[in-house]
C-alpha cells in the first residue's frame, strides 16, 4: 500500500465525471450540504447526551466524495450557516450566521472541514476499501473533529471545563458513530464491485 497514489473515490465509481463535471460537483456538493443539515436537526436519545449524526455524516462524506469535493461540501455548508441559513443543529434558538458559528461549537465545525479533507485524502488512497484502514481512517477524521473543538471551546470555558462539556459527554456516541462509518465505505465498495459483475 501507498499513500502517494490517488484511487477513485466512491462517488467516482457510482457517477464518474463524464462530460458535465460542472453539474455533478453542483449535485454533490448541494446535495452533501442538506445531508449535513438533515442530520445537524435529527437526535438520537443517547446517555449522557442525545447525538446527532452530523459527524458520522462528515466523515462519510469526506471518505466518499474525496478530498477535494468533500472539502467543498462542508464549506459550501459553513457558507450557508455563516450566511444566516438555520442549517446548524440548534439554530435558529440558539443563534444563526456568523454569531453561532463563534460561539462554542465554532471550533467543531472548523473540524468538520479538517476531518472531511482529511478523510477524503486518505479514501483518495484506498483505506475506504477495508474494514481496519477504515477504522484508522474514522479514527483520524474523529480526533480532528474533537482537536480543534475541544481547543476553541478551551478559550471560551478552560480546558478542563471544555473536555468535560465538549468531549467526555460525546465519547461513547462517537465510538458507535465511527464503527458505523468504518463499516460504511468498505460495504458499499463490496456492493459496487458486485454490481460490476
Amino acid at each position: 500500500m501507498t499513500l502517494a497514489v490517488s484511487r477513485p473515490t466512491l462517488i467516482d465509481a457510482l457517477w464518474p465525471a463524464g462530460a458535465t463535471p460542472a453539474v455533478r460537483w453542483t449535485v454533490l456538493t448541494l446535495a452533501g450540504s442538506l445531508l449535513l443539515s438533515a442530520s445537524a436537526k435529527a437526535q438520537l436519545p443517547m446517555w449522557p447526551v442525545p447525538m446527532t449524526m452530523q459527524s458520522f455524516v462528515v466523515l462519510v462524506i469526506g471518505m466518499a466524495y474525496g478530498a477535494r469535493l468533500a472539502g467543498a461540501t462542508v464549506a459550501l455548508y459553513l457558507f450557508e450557516g455563516a450566511f444566516g441559513l438555520p442549517v446548524f443543529a440548534g439554530t435558529p434558538e440558539k443563534g444563526i450566521g456568523l454569531a453561532y458559528m463563534a460561539g462554542p461549537t465554532g471550533g467543531y465545525l472548523a473540524g468538520f472541514a479538517l476531518a472531511a479533507i482529511a478523510m477524503g485524502w486518505l479514501a483518495e488512497r484506498g483505506w475506504d476499501r477495508n474494514a481496519l484502514l477504515s477504522v484508522a481512517a474514522m479514527t483520524i477524521g474523529t480526533v480532528l473533529l474533537f482537536v480543534p473543538g475541544v481547543a476553541w471551546l478551551s478559550v471560551l470555558v478552560g480546558f478542563e471545563k471544555a473536555v468535560q462539556a465538549g468531549l467526555v459527554p460525546f465519547l461513547v456516541g462517537s465510538v458507535l458513530k465511527l464503527g458505523l462509518a468504518a463499516a460504511v465505505l468498505p460495504l458499499a465498495w463490496k456492493a459496487v464491485e458486485l454490481r460490476k459483475f
